[in-house]
C-alpha cells in the first residue's frame, strides 16, 4: 500500500471470493481503509454456495460470476450468480463479474436478469461481445493481459469500450503486467493504464477515475498503509 500510495493509486477495492473469508476481509478492509466486496467466486463453488446478506460497509457485490473450467454444473453457477445479482439489485450495490470461458452463456443470463450496474471484471472476451456487455448496463475492466507482447484480442476490445464504460485493475495478485514478474500489487496499477492509454492514443487517468467513482462511489483520499 505505500507503494501504491507513492505511484498515485488513491484506493483499494479488494473482492471477497469464499463465505470463510468475509468476515476476516471487512476487519482488514475497516483497518486499512480498503473498500472490499462479499461475494462467491466459481471457483468456490465445490465448497459453499452462500450468498451475501449482512453486507455492512460492502462497496459492491463480488467476486461471482460464470467459469467453464471449474467443473461445476452451469445450473448451479447460474442459480448461485442470479441469487448474487438479486442481491445486488435489492442493496443498490454495483456487481463484480468473472467471466472465463463462459461468454456464450454470460449474456443471456443477464439479458433475463434485466440491466446490471456493474463491471466485467478482468475482461477476457472478444471486442465483438463488448456492445452487448455495455447494453446490458455493465462496466467493463482490464487488467495485467493488455501489457503482454501481441495482445491483440484485449486491446481490440479495450479500443471498442465507450470511454464512460472503461476501467482498469491489477487482479492482484494474478496477472502481474509484462515484463514485471513474480505477484501483482496495487501499484501495478500504472503500468496497466499506460498500456490502455497507448492502445487508445488518449490521456485517460482522469476518465478512469472519474469512471471508477461513478460506478463505486467517491474515494475519500489515500488508505493508510497497513502496519
Amino acid at each position: 500500500m505505500r507503494r501504491a500510495s507513492a505511484v498515485g493509486v488513491r484506493g483499494v477495492l479488494v473482492p471477497g471470493v469464499e463465505s470463510g473469508g468475509w468476515t476476516r476481509l471487512r476487519r482488514l478492509a475497516q483497518t486499512h481503509g480498503w473498500r472490499f466486496a462479499l461475494g462467491t467466486h466459481p471457483h468456490a463453488l465445490p465448497r459453499s454456495q452462500a450468498v451475501p446478506d449482512q453486507l455492512h460497509g460492502a462497496s459492491a457485490i463480488g467476486e461471482c460470476g460464470l467459469d467453464g473450467a471449474v467443473g461445476v454444473p452451469w445450473e448451479v453457477q447460474e442459480r448461485v450468480l442470479i441469487a448474487h445479482l438479486a442481491v445486488a439489485h435489492e442493496a443498490g450495490l454495483p456487481v463484480i463479474l468473472h467471466c472465463w470461458r463462459a461468454h456464450d452463456r454470460l449474456p443471456p443470463l443477464l439479458r433475463r436478469f434485466g440491466p446490471v450496474r456493474g463491471v466485467m471484471h478482468s475482461y477476457s472476451g472478444g471486442a465483438d461481445l463488448v456492445d452487448a456487455y455495455v447494453a446490458a448496463g455493465l462496466h467493463l475492466s482490464f487488467a495485467g493481459a493488455t501489457t503482454r507482447p501481441g495482445a491483440r484480442r484485449p486491446l481490440a476490445a479495450v479500443r471498442r469500450v465507450p470511454r464512460e464504460r472503461l476501467l482498469v485493475e491489477t487482479d492482484a495478485p494474478d496477472q502481474r503486467p509484462h515484463p514485471l514478474g513474480g505477484r501483482c500489487e496495487p501499484a501495478d496499477l500504472v503500468v496497466i493504464v499506460r498500456a490502455v492509454e497507448a492502445a487508445r492514443g488518449e490521456a485517460l487517468e482522469a476518465v478512469l477515475t472519474a469512471n471508477a467513482e461513478a460506478l463505486f462511489g467517491a474515494w475519500p483520499g489515500e488508505p493508510p498503509p497497513p502496519g
